[in-house]
């Protein structure tokens, strides 16, 4: 009872925006459902296609089967492959089991992998920026294991080597926070001056602006709430930067997880939602404050969306 008197009270919401589904998210969405729509079931898609329990869920109540490996896969059947990437090895696997493949990779991902097939075909060794154990950049090692370093974070980029220090290039995972990926750049910039960096900037649109727009609110806020899943890289890394800019910041997969502790004593709360998180979950989070006391919601947007991208030939 003392919690929830606790929690009481009218409060501001500061909606960050963009915020919640991106271009790619939505893409990989449709996929499956158009291929449910055009083939039917079963319809089997390898690992979640974006991570997200409540889009997971969804899917599967559709008819979609997710598995975790090609081999889970029966021959001559159709797969999705996830947003994120995979490795030459899955798409060979899903060749020799005869299985209709329809890629739902992100073609921002796909423009990394790309990158980093062109260094190392040139005989570079790249430096891939990100986190040995997220989908995308397991893909990403996937397109030349021998000559890829993973460097995860700054005490690596200082140690790290290369066969030839003047033969060097760098490539990022999509998802990760801009100030850290940009600092662990920094570092094999000034280590390896002859760095061949990517045309353009790998991390991903919707991630530096949902990062952008939550440094907005989190200046502002007693608390700030991201809406996204556990195994999302871009929802952890709101959290993250939402910390630094001083905010009590906690990540929810939906409005459930919150906690009355966490409100007391608290007017300002900051919202967000990772780029895989559906947008009526954030709703829900500013529903479930509204019944604790009169809330007075308003957006605060620091940018607009209005990318595309076109659904794979298989789907379209």
């Amino acid at each position: 009872m003392r919690q929830w008197a606790e929690a009481i009270g009218g409060r501001e919401v500061l909606l960050a925006a963009p915020r919640s589904f991106c271009a790619g998210v939505e893409r990989a969405i449709e996929v499956v459902e158009r291929a449910l729509h055009q083939r039917g079931t079963p319809v089997y898609v390898r690992r979640q296609i974006v991570h997200n329990a409540h889009v997971v869920r969804r899917l599967r109540e559709l008819g979609a089967i997710f598995v975790d490996e090609i081999e889970d896969v029966p021959p001559g059947s159709t797969v999705v492959l996830a947003a994120h990437g995979v490795a030459p090895a899955v798409r060979t696997a899903a060749r020799e089991r005869d299985l209709d493949v329809i890629d739902a990779t992100c073609p921002l991902v796909t423009k990394v992998h790309s990158e980093v097939k062109r260094y190392a075909g040139r005989g570079e060794t790249v430096f891939l920026i990100g986190h040995g154990d997220h989908e995308e950049v397991v893909g990403t090692l996937g397109e030349a294991p021998a000559d890829i370093v993973l460097v995860e974070d700054v005490a690596a980029a200082e140690r790290v080597t290369a066969h030839d220090p003047g033969r060097v290039a760098y490539a990022m995972q999509t998802t990760l926070a801009v100030d850290e990926a940009e600092e662990i750049a920094s570092v094999l910039r000034s280590r390896f001056p002859a760095l061949h960096a990517p045309r353009r900037e790998d991390i991903c649109y919707a991630t530096t602006n949902r990062q952008q727009a939550v440094r907005a609110i989190a200046r502002s806020a007693d608390l700030v709430l991201v809406v996204g899943s556990e195994n999302s890289s871009n929802s952890v890394r709101l959290v993250e930067v939402a910390a630094r800019e001083g905010a009590r910041a906690h990540l929810v997969e939906d409005a459930g997880e919150i906690e009355l502790a966490w409100l007391a004593g608290v007017r300002t709360v900051g919202i967000t939602a990772g780029a895989s998180a559906p947008p009526h979950l954030v709703d829900d989070v500013v529903a479930g404050l509204a019944g604790l006391g009169p809330v007075t919601a308003r957006e605060s947007r620091v940018g607009a969306e209005n990318v595309q991208f076109a659904l794979p030939k298989e789907v379209s």
